[in-house]
């Protein structure tokens, strides 16, 4: 069984990256590649939106962004060019930039959060 969860995760995290080639794709309309830029940012983050230590949100965010990102993610890219990325990954594998991406992304908004949490008591407490 650990196995097959392990293949599965394998699989998972090949199709992020074919998705992600895909989005580079010229052919692959704008708002496909916006969806895809957050996905998989959040996907190959070594650092979680929602921490997991928090009981049921920290892999809820988990189990709902990235598999229902890809799946629309998916249905937006043109199935041509889906095509060619999947044969790509599977020529060369996944690349390991896209998670300092993601990690970036993941920090600054914290960042922005933690700013507007900030603002929201400054405001109330004046």
């Amino acid at each position: 069984m650990l196995e097959r969860l392990k293949a599965r995760a394998r699989a998972l995290k090949n199709e992020a990256f074919a998705v992600y080639l895909a989005a580079k794709d010229p052919r692959t309309p704008w708002y496909a590649k916006a969806l895809v830029f957050f996905v998989v940012a959040h996907t190959f983050s070594p650092i979680d939106l929602i921490p997991d230590f928090i009981p049921v949100l920290g892999y809820l965010d988990d189990l709902i962004i990235t598999p229902g990102g890809l799946w629309l993610a998916v249905r937006m890219i043109p199935p041509e060019v889906l095509v060619e990325a999947r044969k790509t990954v599977a020529a060369q594998g996944v690349g390991r930039s896209v998670g300092y991406v993601g990690a970036a992304i993941i920090v600054l908004l914290w960042i922005v959060i933690l700013i507007g949490i900030v603002s929201l008591i400054k405001i109330l407490f004046k």
